[in-house]
């Protein structure tokens, strides 16, 4: 199947078979993430065939030396990647043949449902029942990439990431309503293997976790933001310089009960309860206006300035892999 749709005939790439060899994972597709996996993978020490039609394997050598630093800053090792790492053309007998002798497929293509229903049910035609077929999916349910799918249904799974994938350790895990406990559990394992901190999450709603709290979030920055409480530098400065430190080492429910001192959570609730209903009940909708947009662009370059994106987005890893270190060597009894 290539990312159009269309059963056809392809060579590696890079001139190889594109894999046979027992015990490799299979990524389906070859952006940001699908390359983020690659990386991610690598890293800890696994085989792995990348299969995508506009993809070759000088672009996946470019990002394993920009996540390189970050990697093994991390603890992972990308010595002899090169030996492990195979991409094909990502259609027909390219990709049919990557399949055999697979532990886990990791699919990353475009954010079409379509297409993601169309080719988690040509894998599951193909693959052992018990080999999971996981979607890098932000928003698609796992239940409409199932529905399609006729022998082992329960083996499709979302395993989001977030970007940058070497990077940020969460990977949400969706099952569907054939997914017994034990692929789930299976699939955690798979990530937590990987360095990852998977969370499951336990009923499928659109955007998963993560993104639904973004999404509240969001949607009030813009709301402020819309009718002129806060510059968007200003809505950036007040939760990166504040709650978002908090938020960072514990998370916002956990945050609340320490905020409690001795009584936590039911003395916060109690004392702060009320009126924090109140700054619930006043959280407004924003709606993406042509104007709204132009606000937050705007307001982005504002603050931006004459930074570049590489600039600002090294910075960034930089920052995040000296957190991620500090919170594994100090902060191993928190959550």
């Amino acid at each position: 199947m290539s990312f159009t749709g269309n059963i056809g005939n392809a060579q590696g790439r890079n001139g190889h078979g594109g894999g046979g060899a027992s015990g490799h994972v299979v990524l389906i597709g070859g952006g940001v993430i699908g390359k983020g996996w690659a990386v991610q993978l690598l890293a800890h020490g696994h085989r792995v065939v990348l299969a995508d039609p506009a993809v070759g394997a000088d672009e996946v050598a470019r990002q394993v030396e920009r996540s390189r630093l970050a990697v093994e800053g991390l603890g992972g090792d990308l010595r002899g990647w090169e030996s492990r790492m195979d991409v094909v053309a990502g259609t027909g007998t390219g990709l049919e043949s990557a399949l055999d002798g697979a532990v886990w497929v990791q699919e990353s293509g475009p954010e079409d449902p379509g297409f993601k229903s169309r080719l988690a049910a040509w894998l599951d035609e193909r693959l052992p029942a018990e080999v999971v077929i996981a979607s890098s999916t932000s928003g698609t349910m796992p239940s409409t990439l199932a529905a399609a799918c006729t022998r082992a249904p329960g083996r499709v799974v979302v395993g989001h990431p977030f970007h940058p994938v070497p990077v940020i350790p969460l990977v949400e895990v969706v099952g569907n309503a054939h997914t017994t406990d034990d692929v789930a559990e299976r699939a955690c394992g798979f990530y937590r293997s990987l360095g990852k901190r998977p969370v499951r999450v336990r009923r499928e709603v659109p955007g998963h976790l993560a993104n639904r709290l973004q999404a509240a979030l969001w949607r009030e920055a813009y709301s402020l933001v819309e009718r002129g409480v806060a510059t968007v530098a200003d809505v950036d400065a007040a939760v990166a310089h504040g709650p978002g430190l908090r938020w960072a080492a514990v998370g916002p429910l956990l945050g609340q009960h320490l905020g409690g001192g001795p009584g936590g959570m039911a003395h916060t609730l109690e004392h702060l309860g009320p009126p924090a209903q109140e700054w619930m009940d006043d959280l407004r909708d924003a709606r993406l206006s042509p104007e709204l947009v132009s606000l937050l662009v705007d307001g982005v370059d504002e603050e931006v300035g004459e930074r570049e994106a590489d600039e600002l987005s090294a910075a960034r890893d930089a920052l995040l892999v000296r957190l991620l270190q500090d919170k594994r060597d100090v902060g191993r009894s928190l959550p």
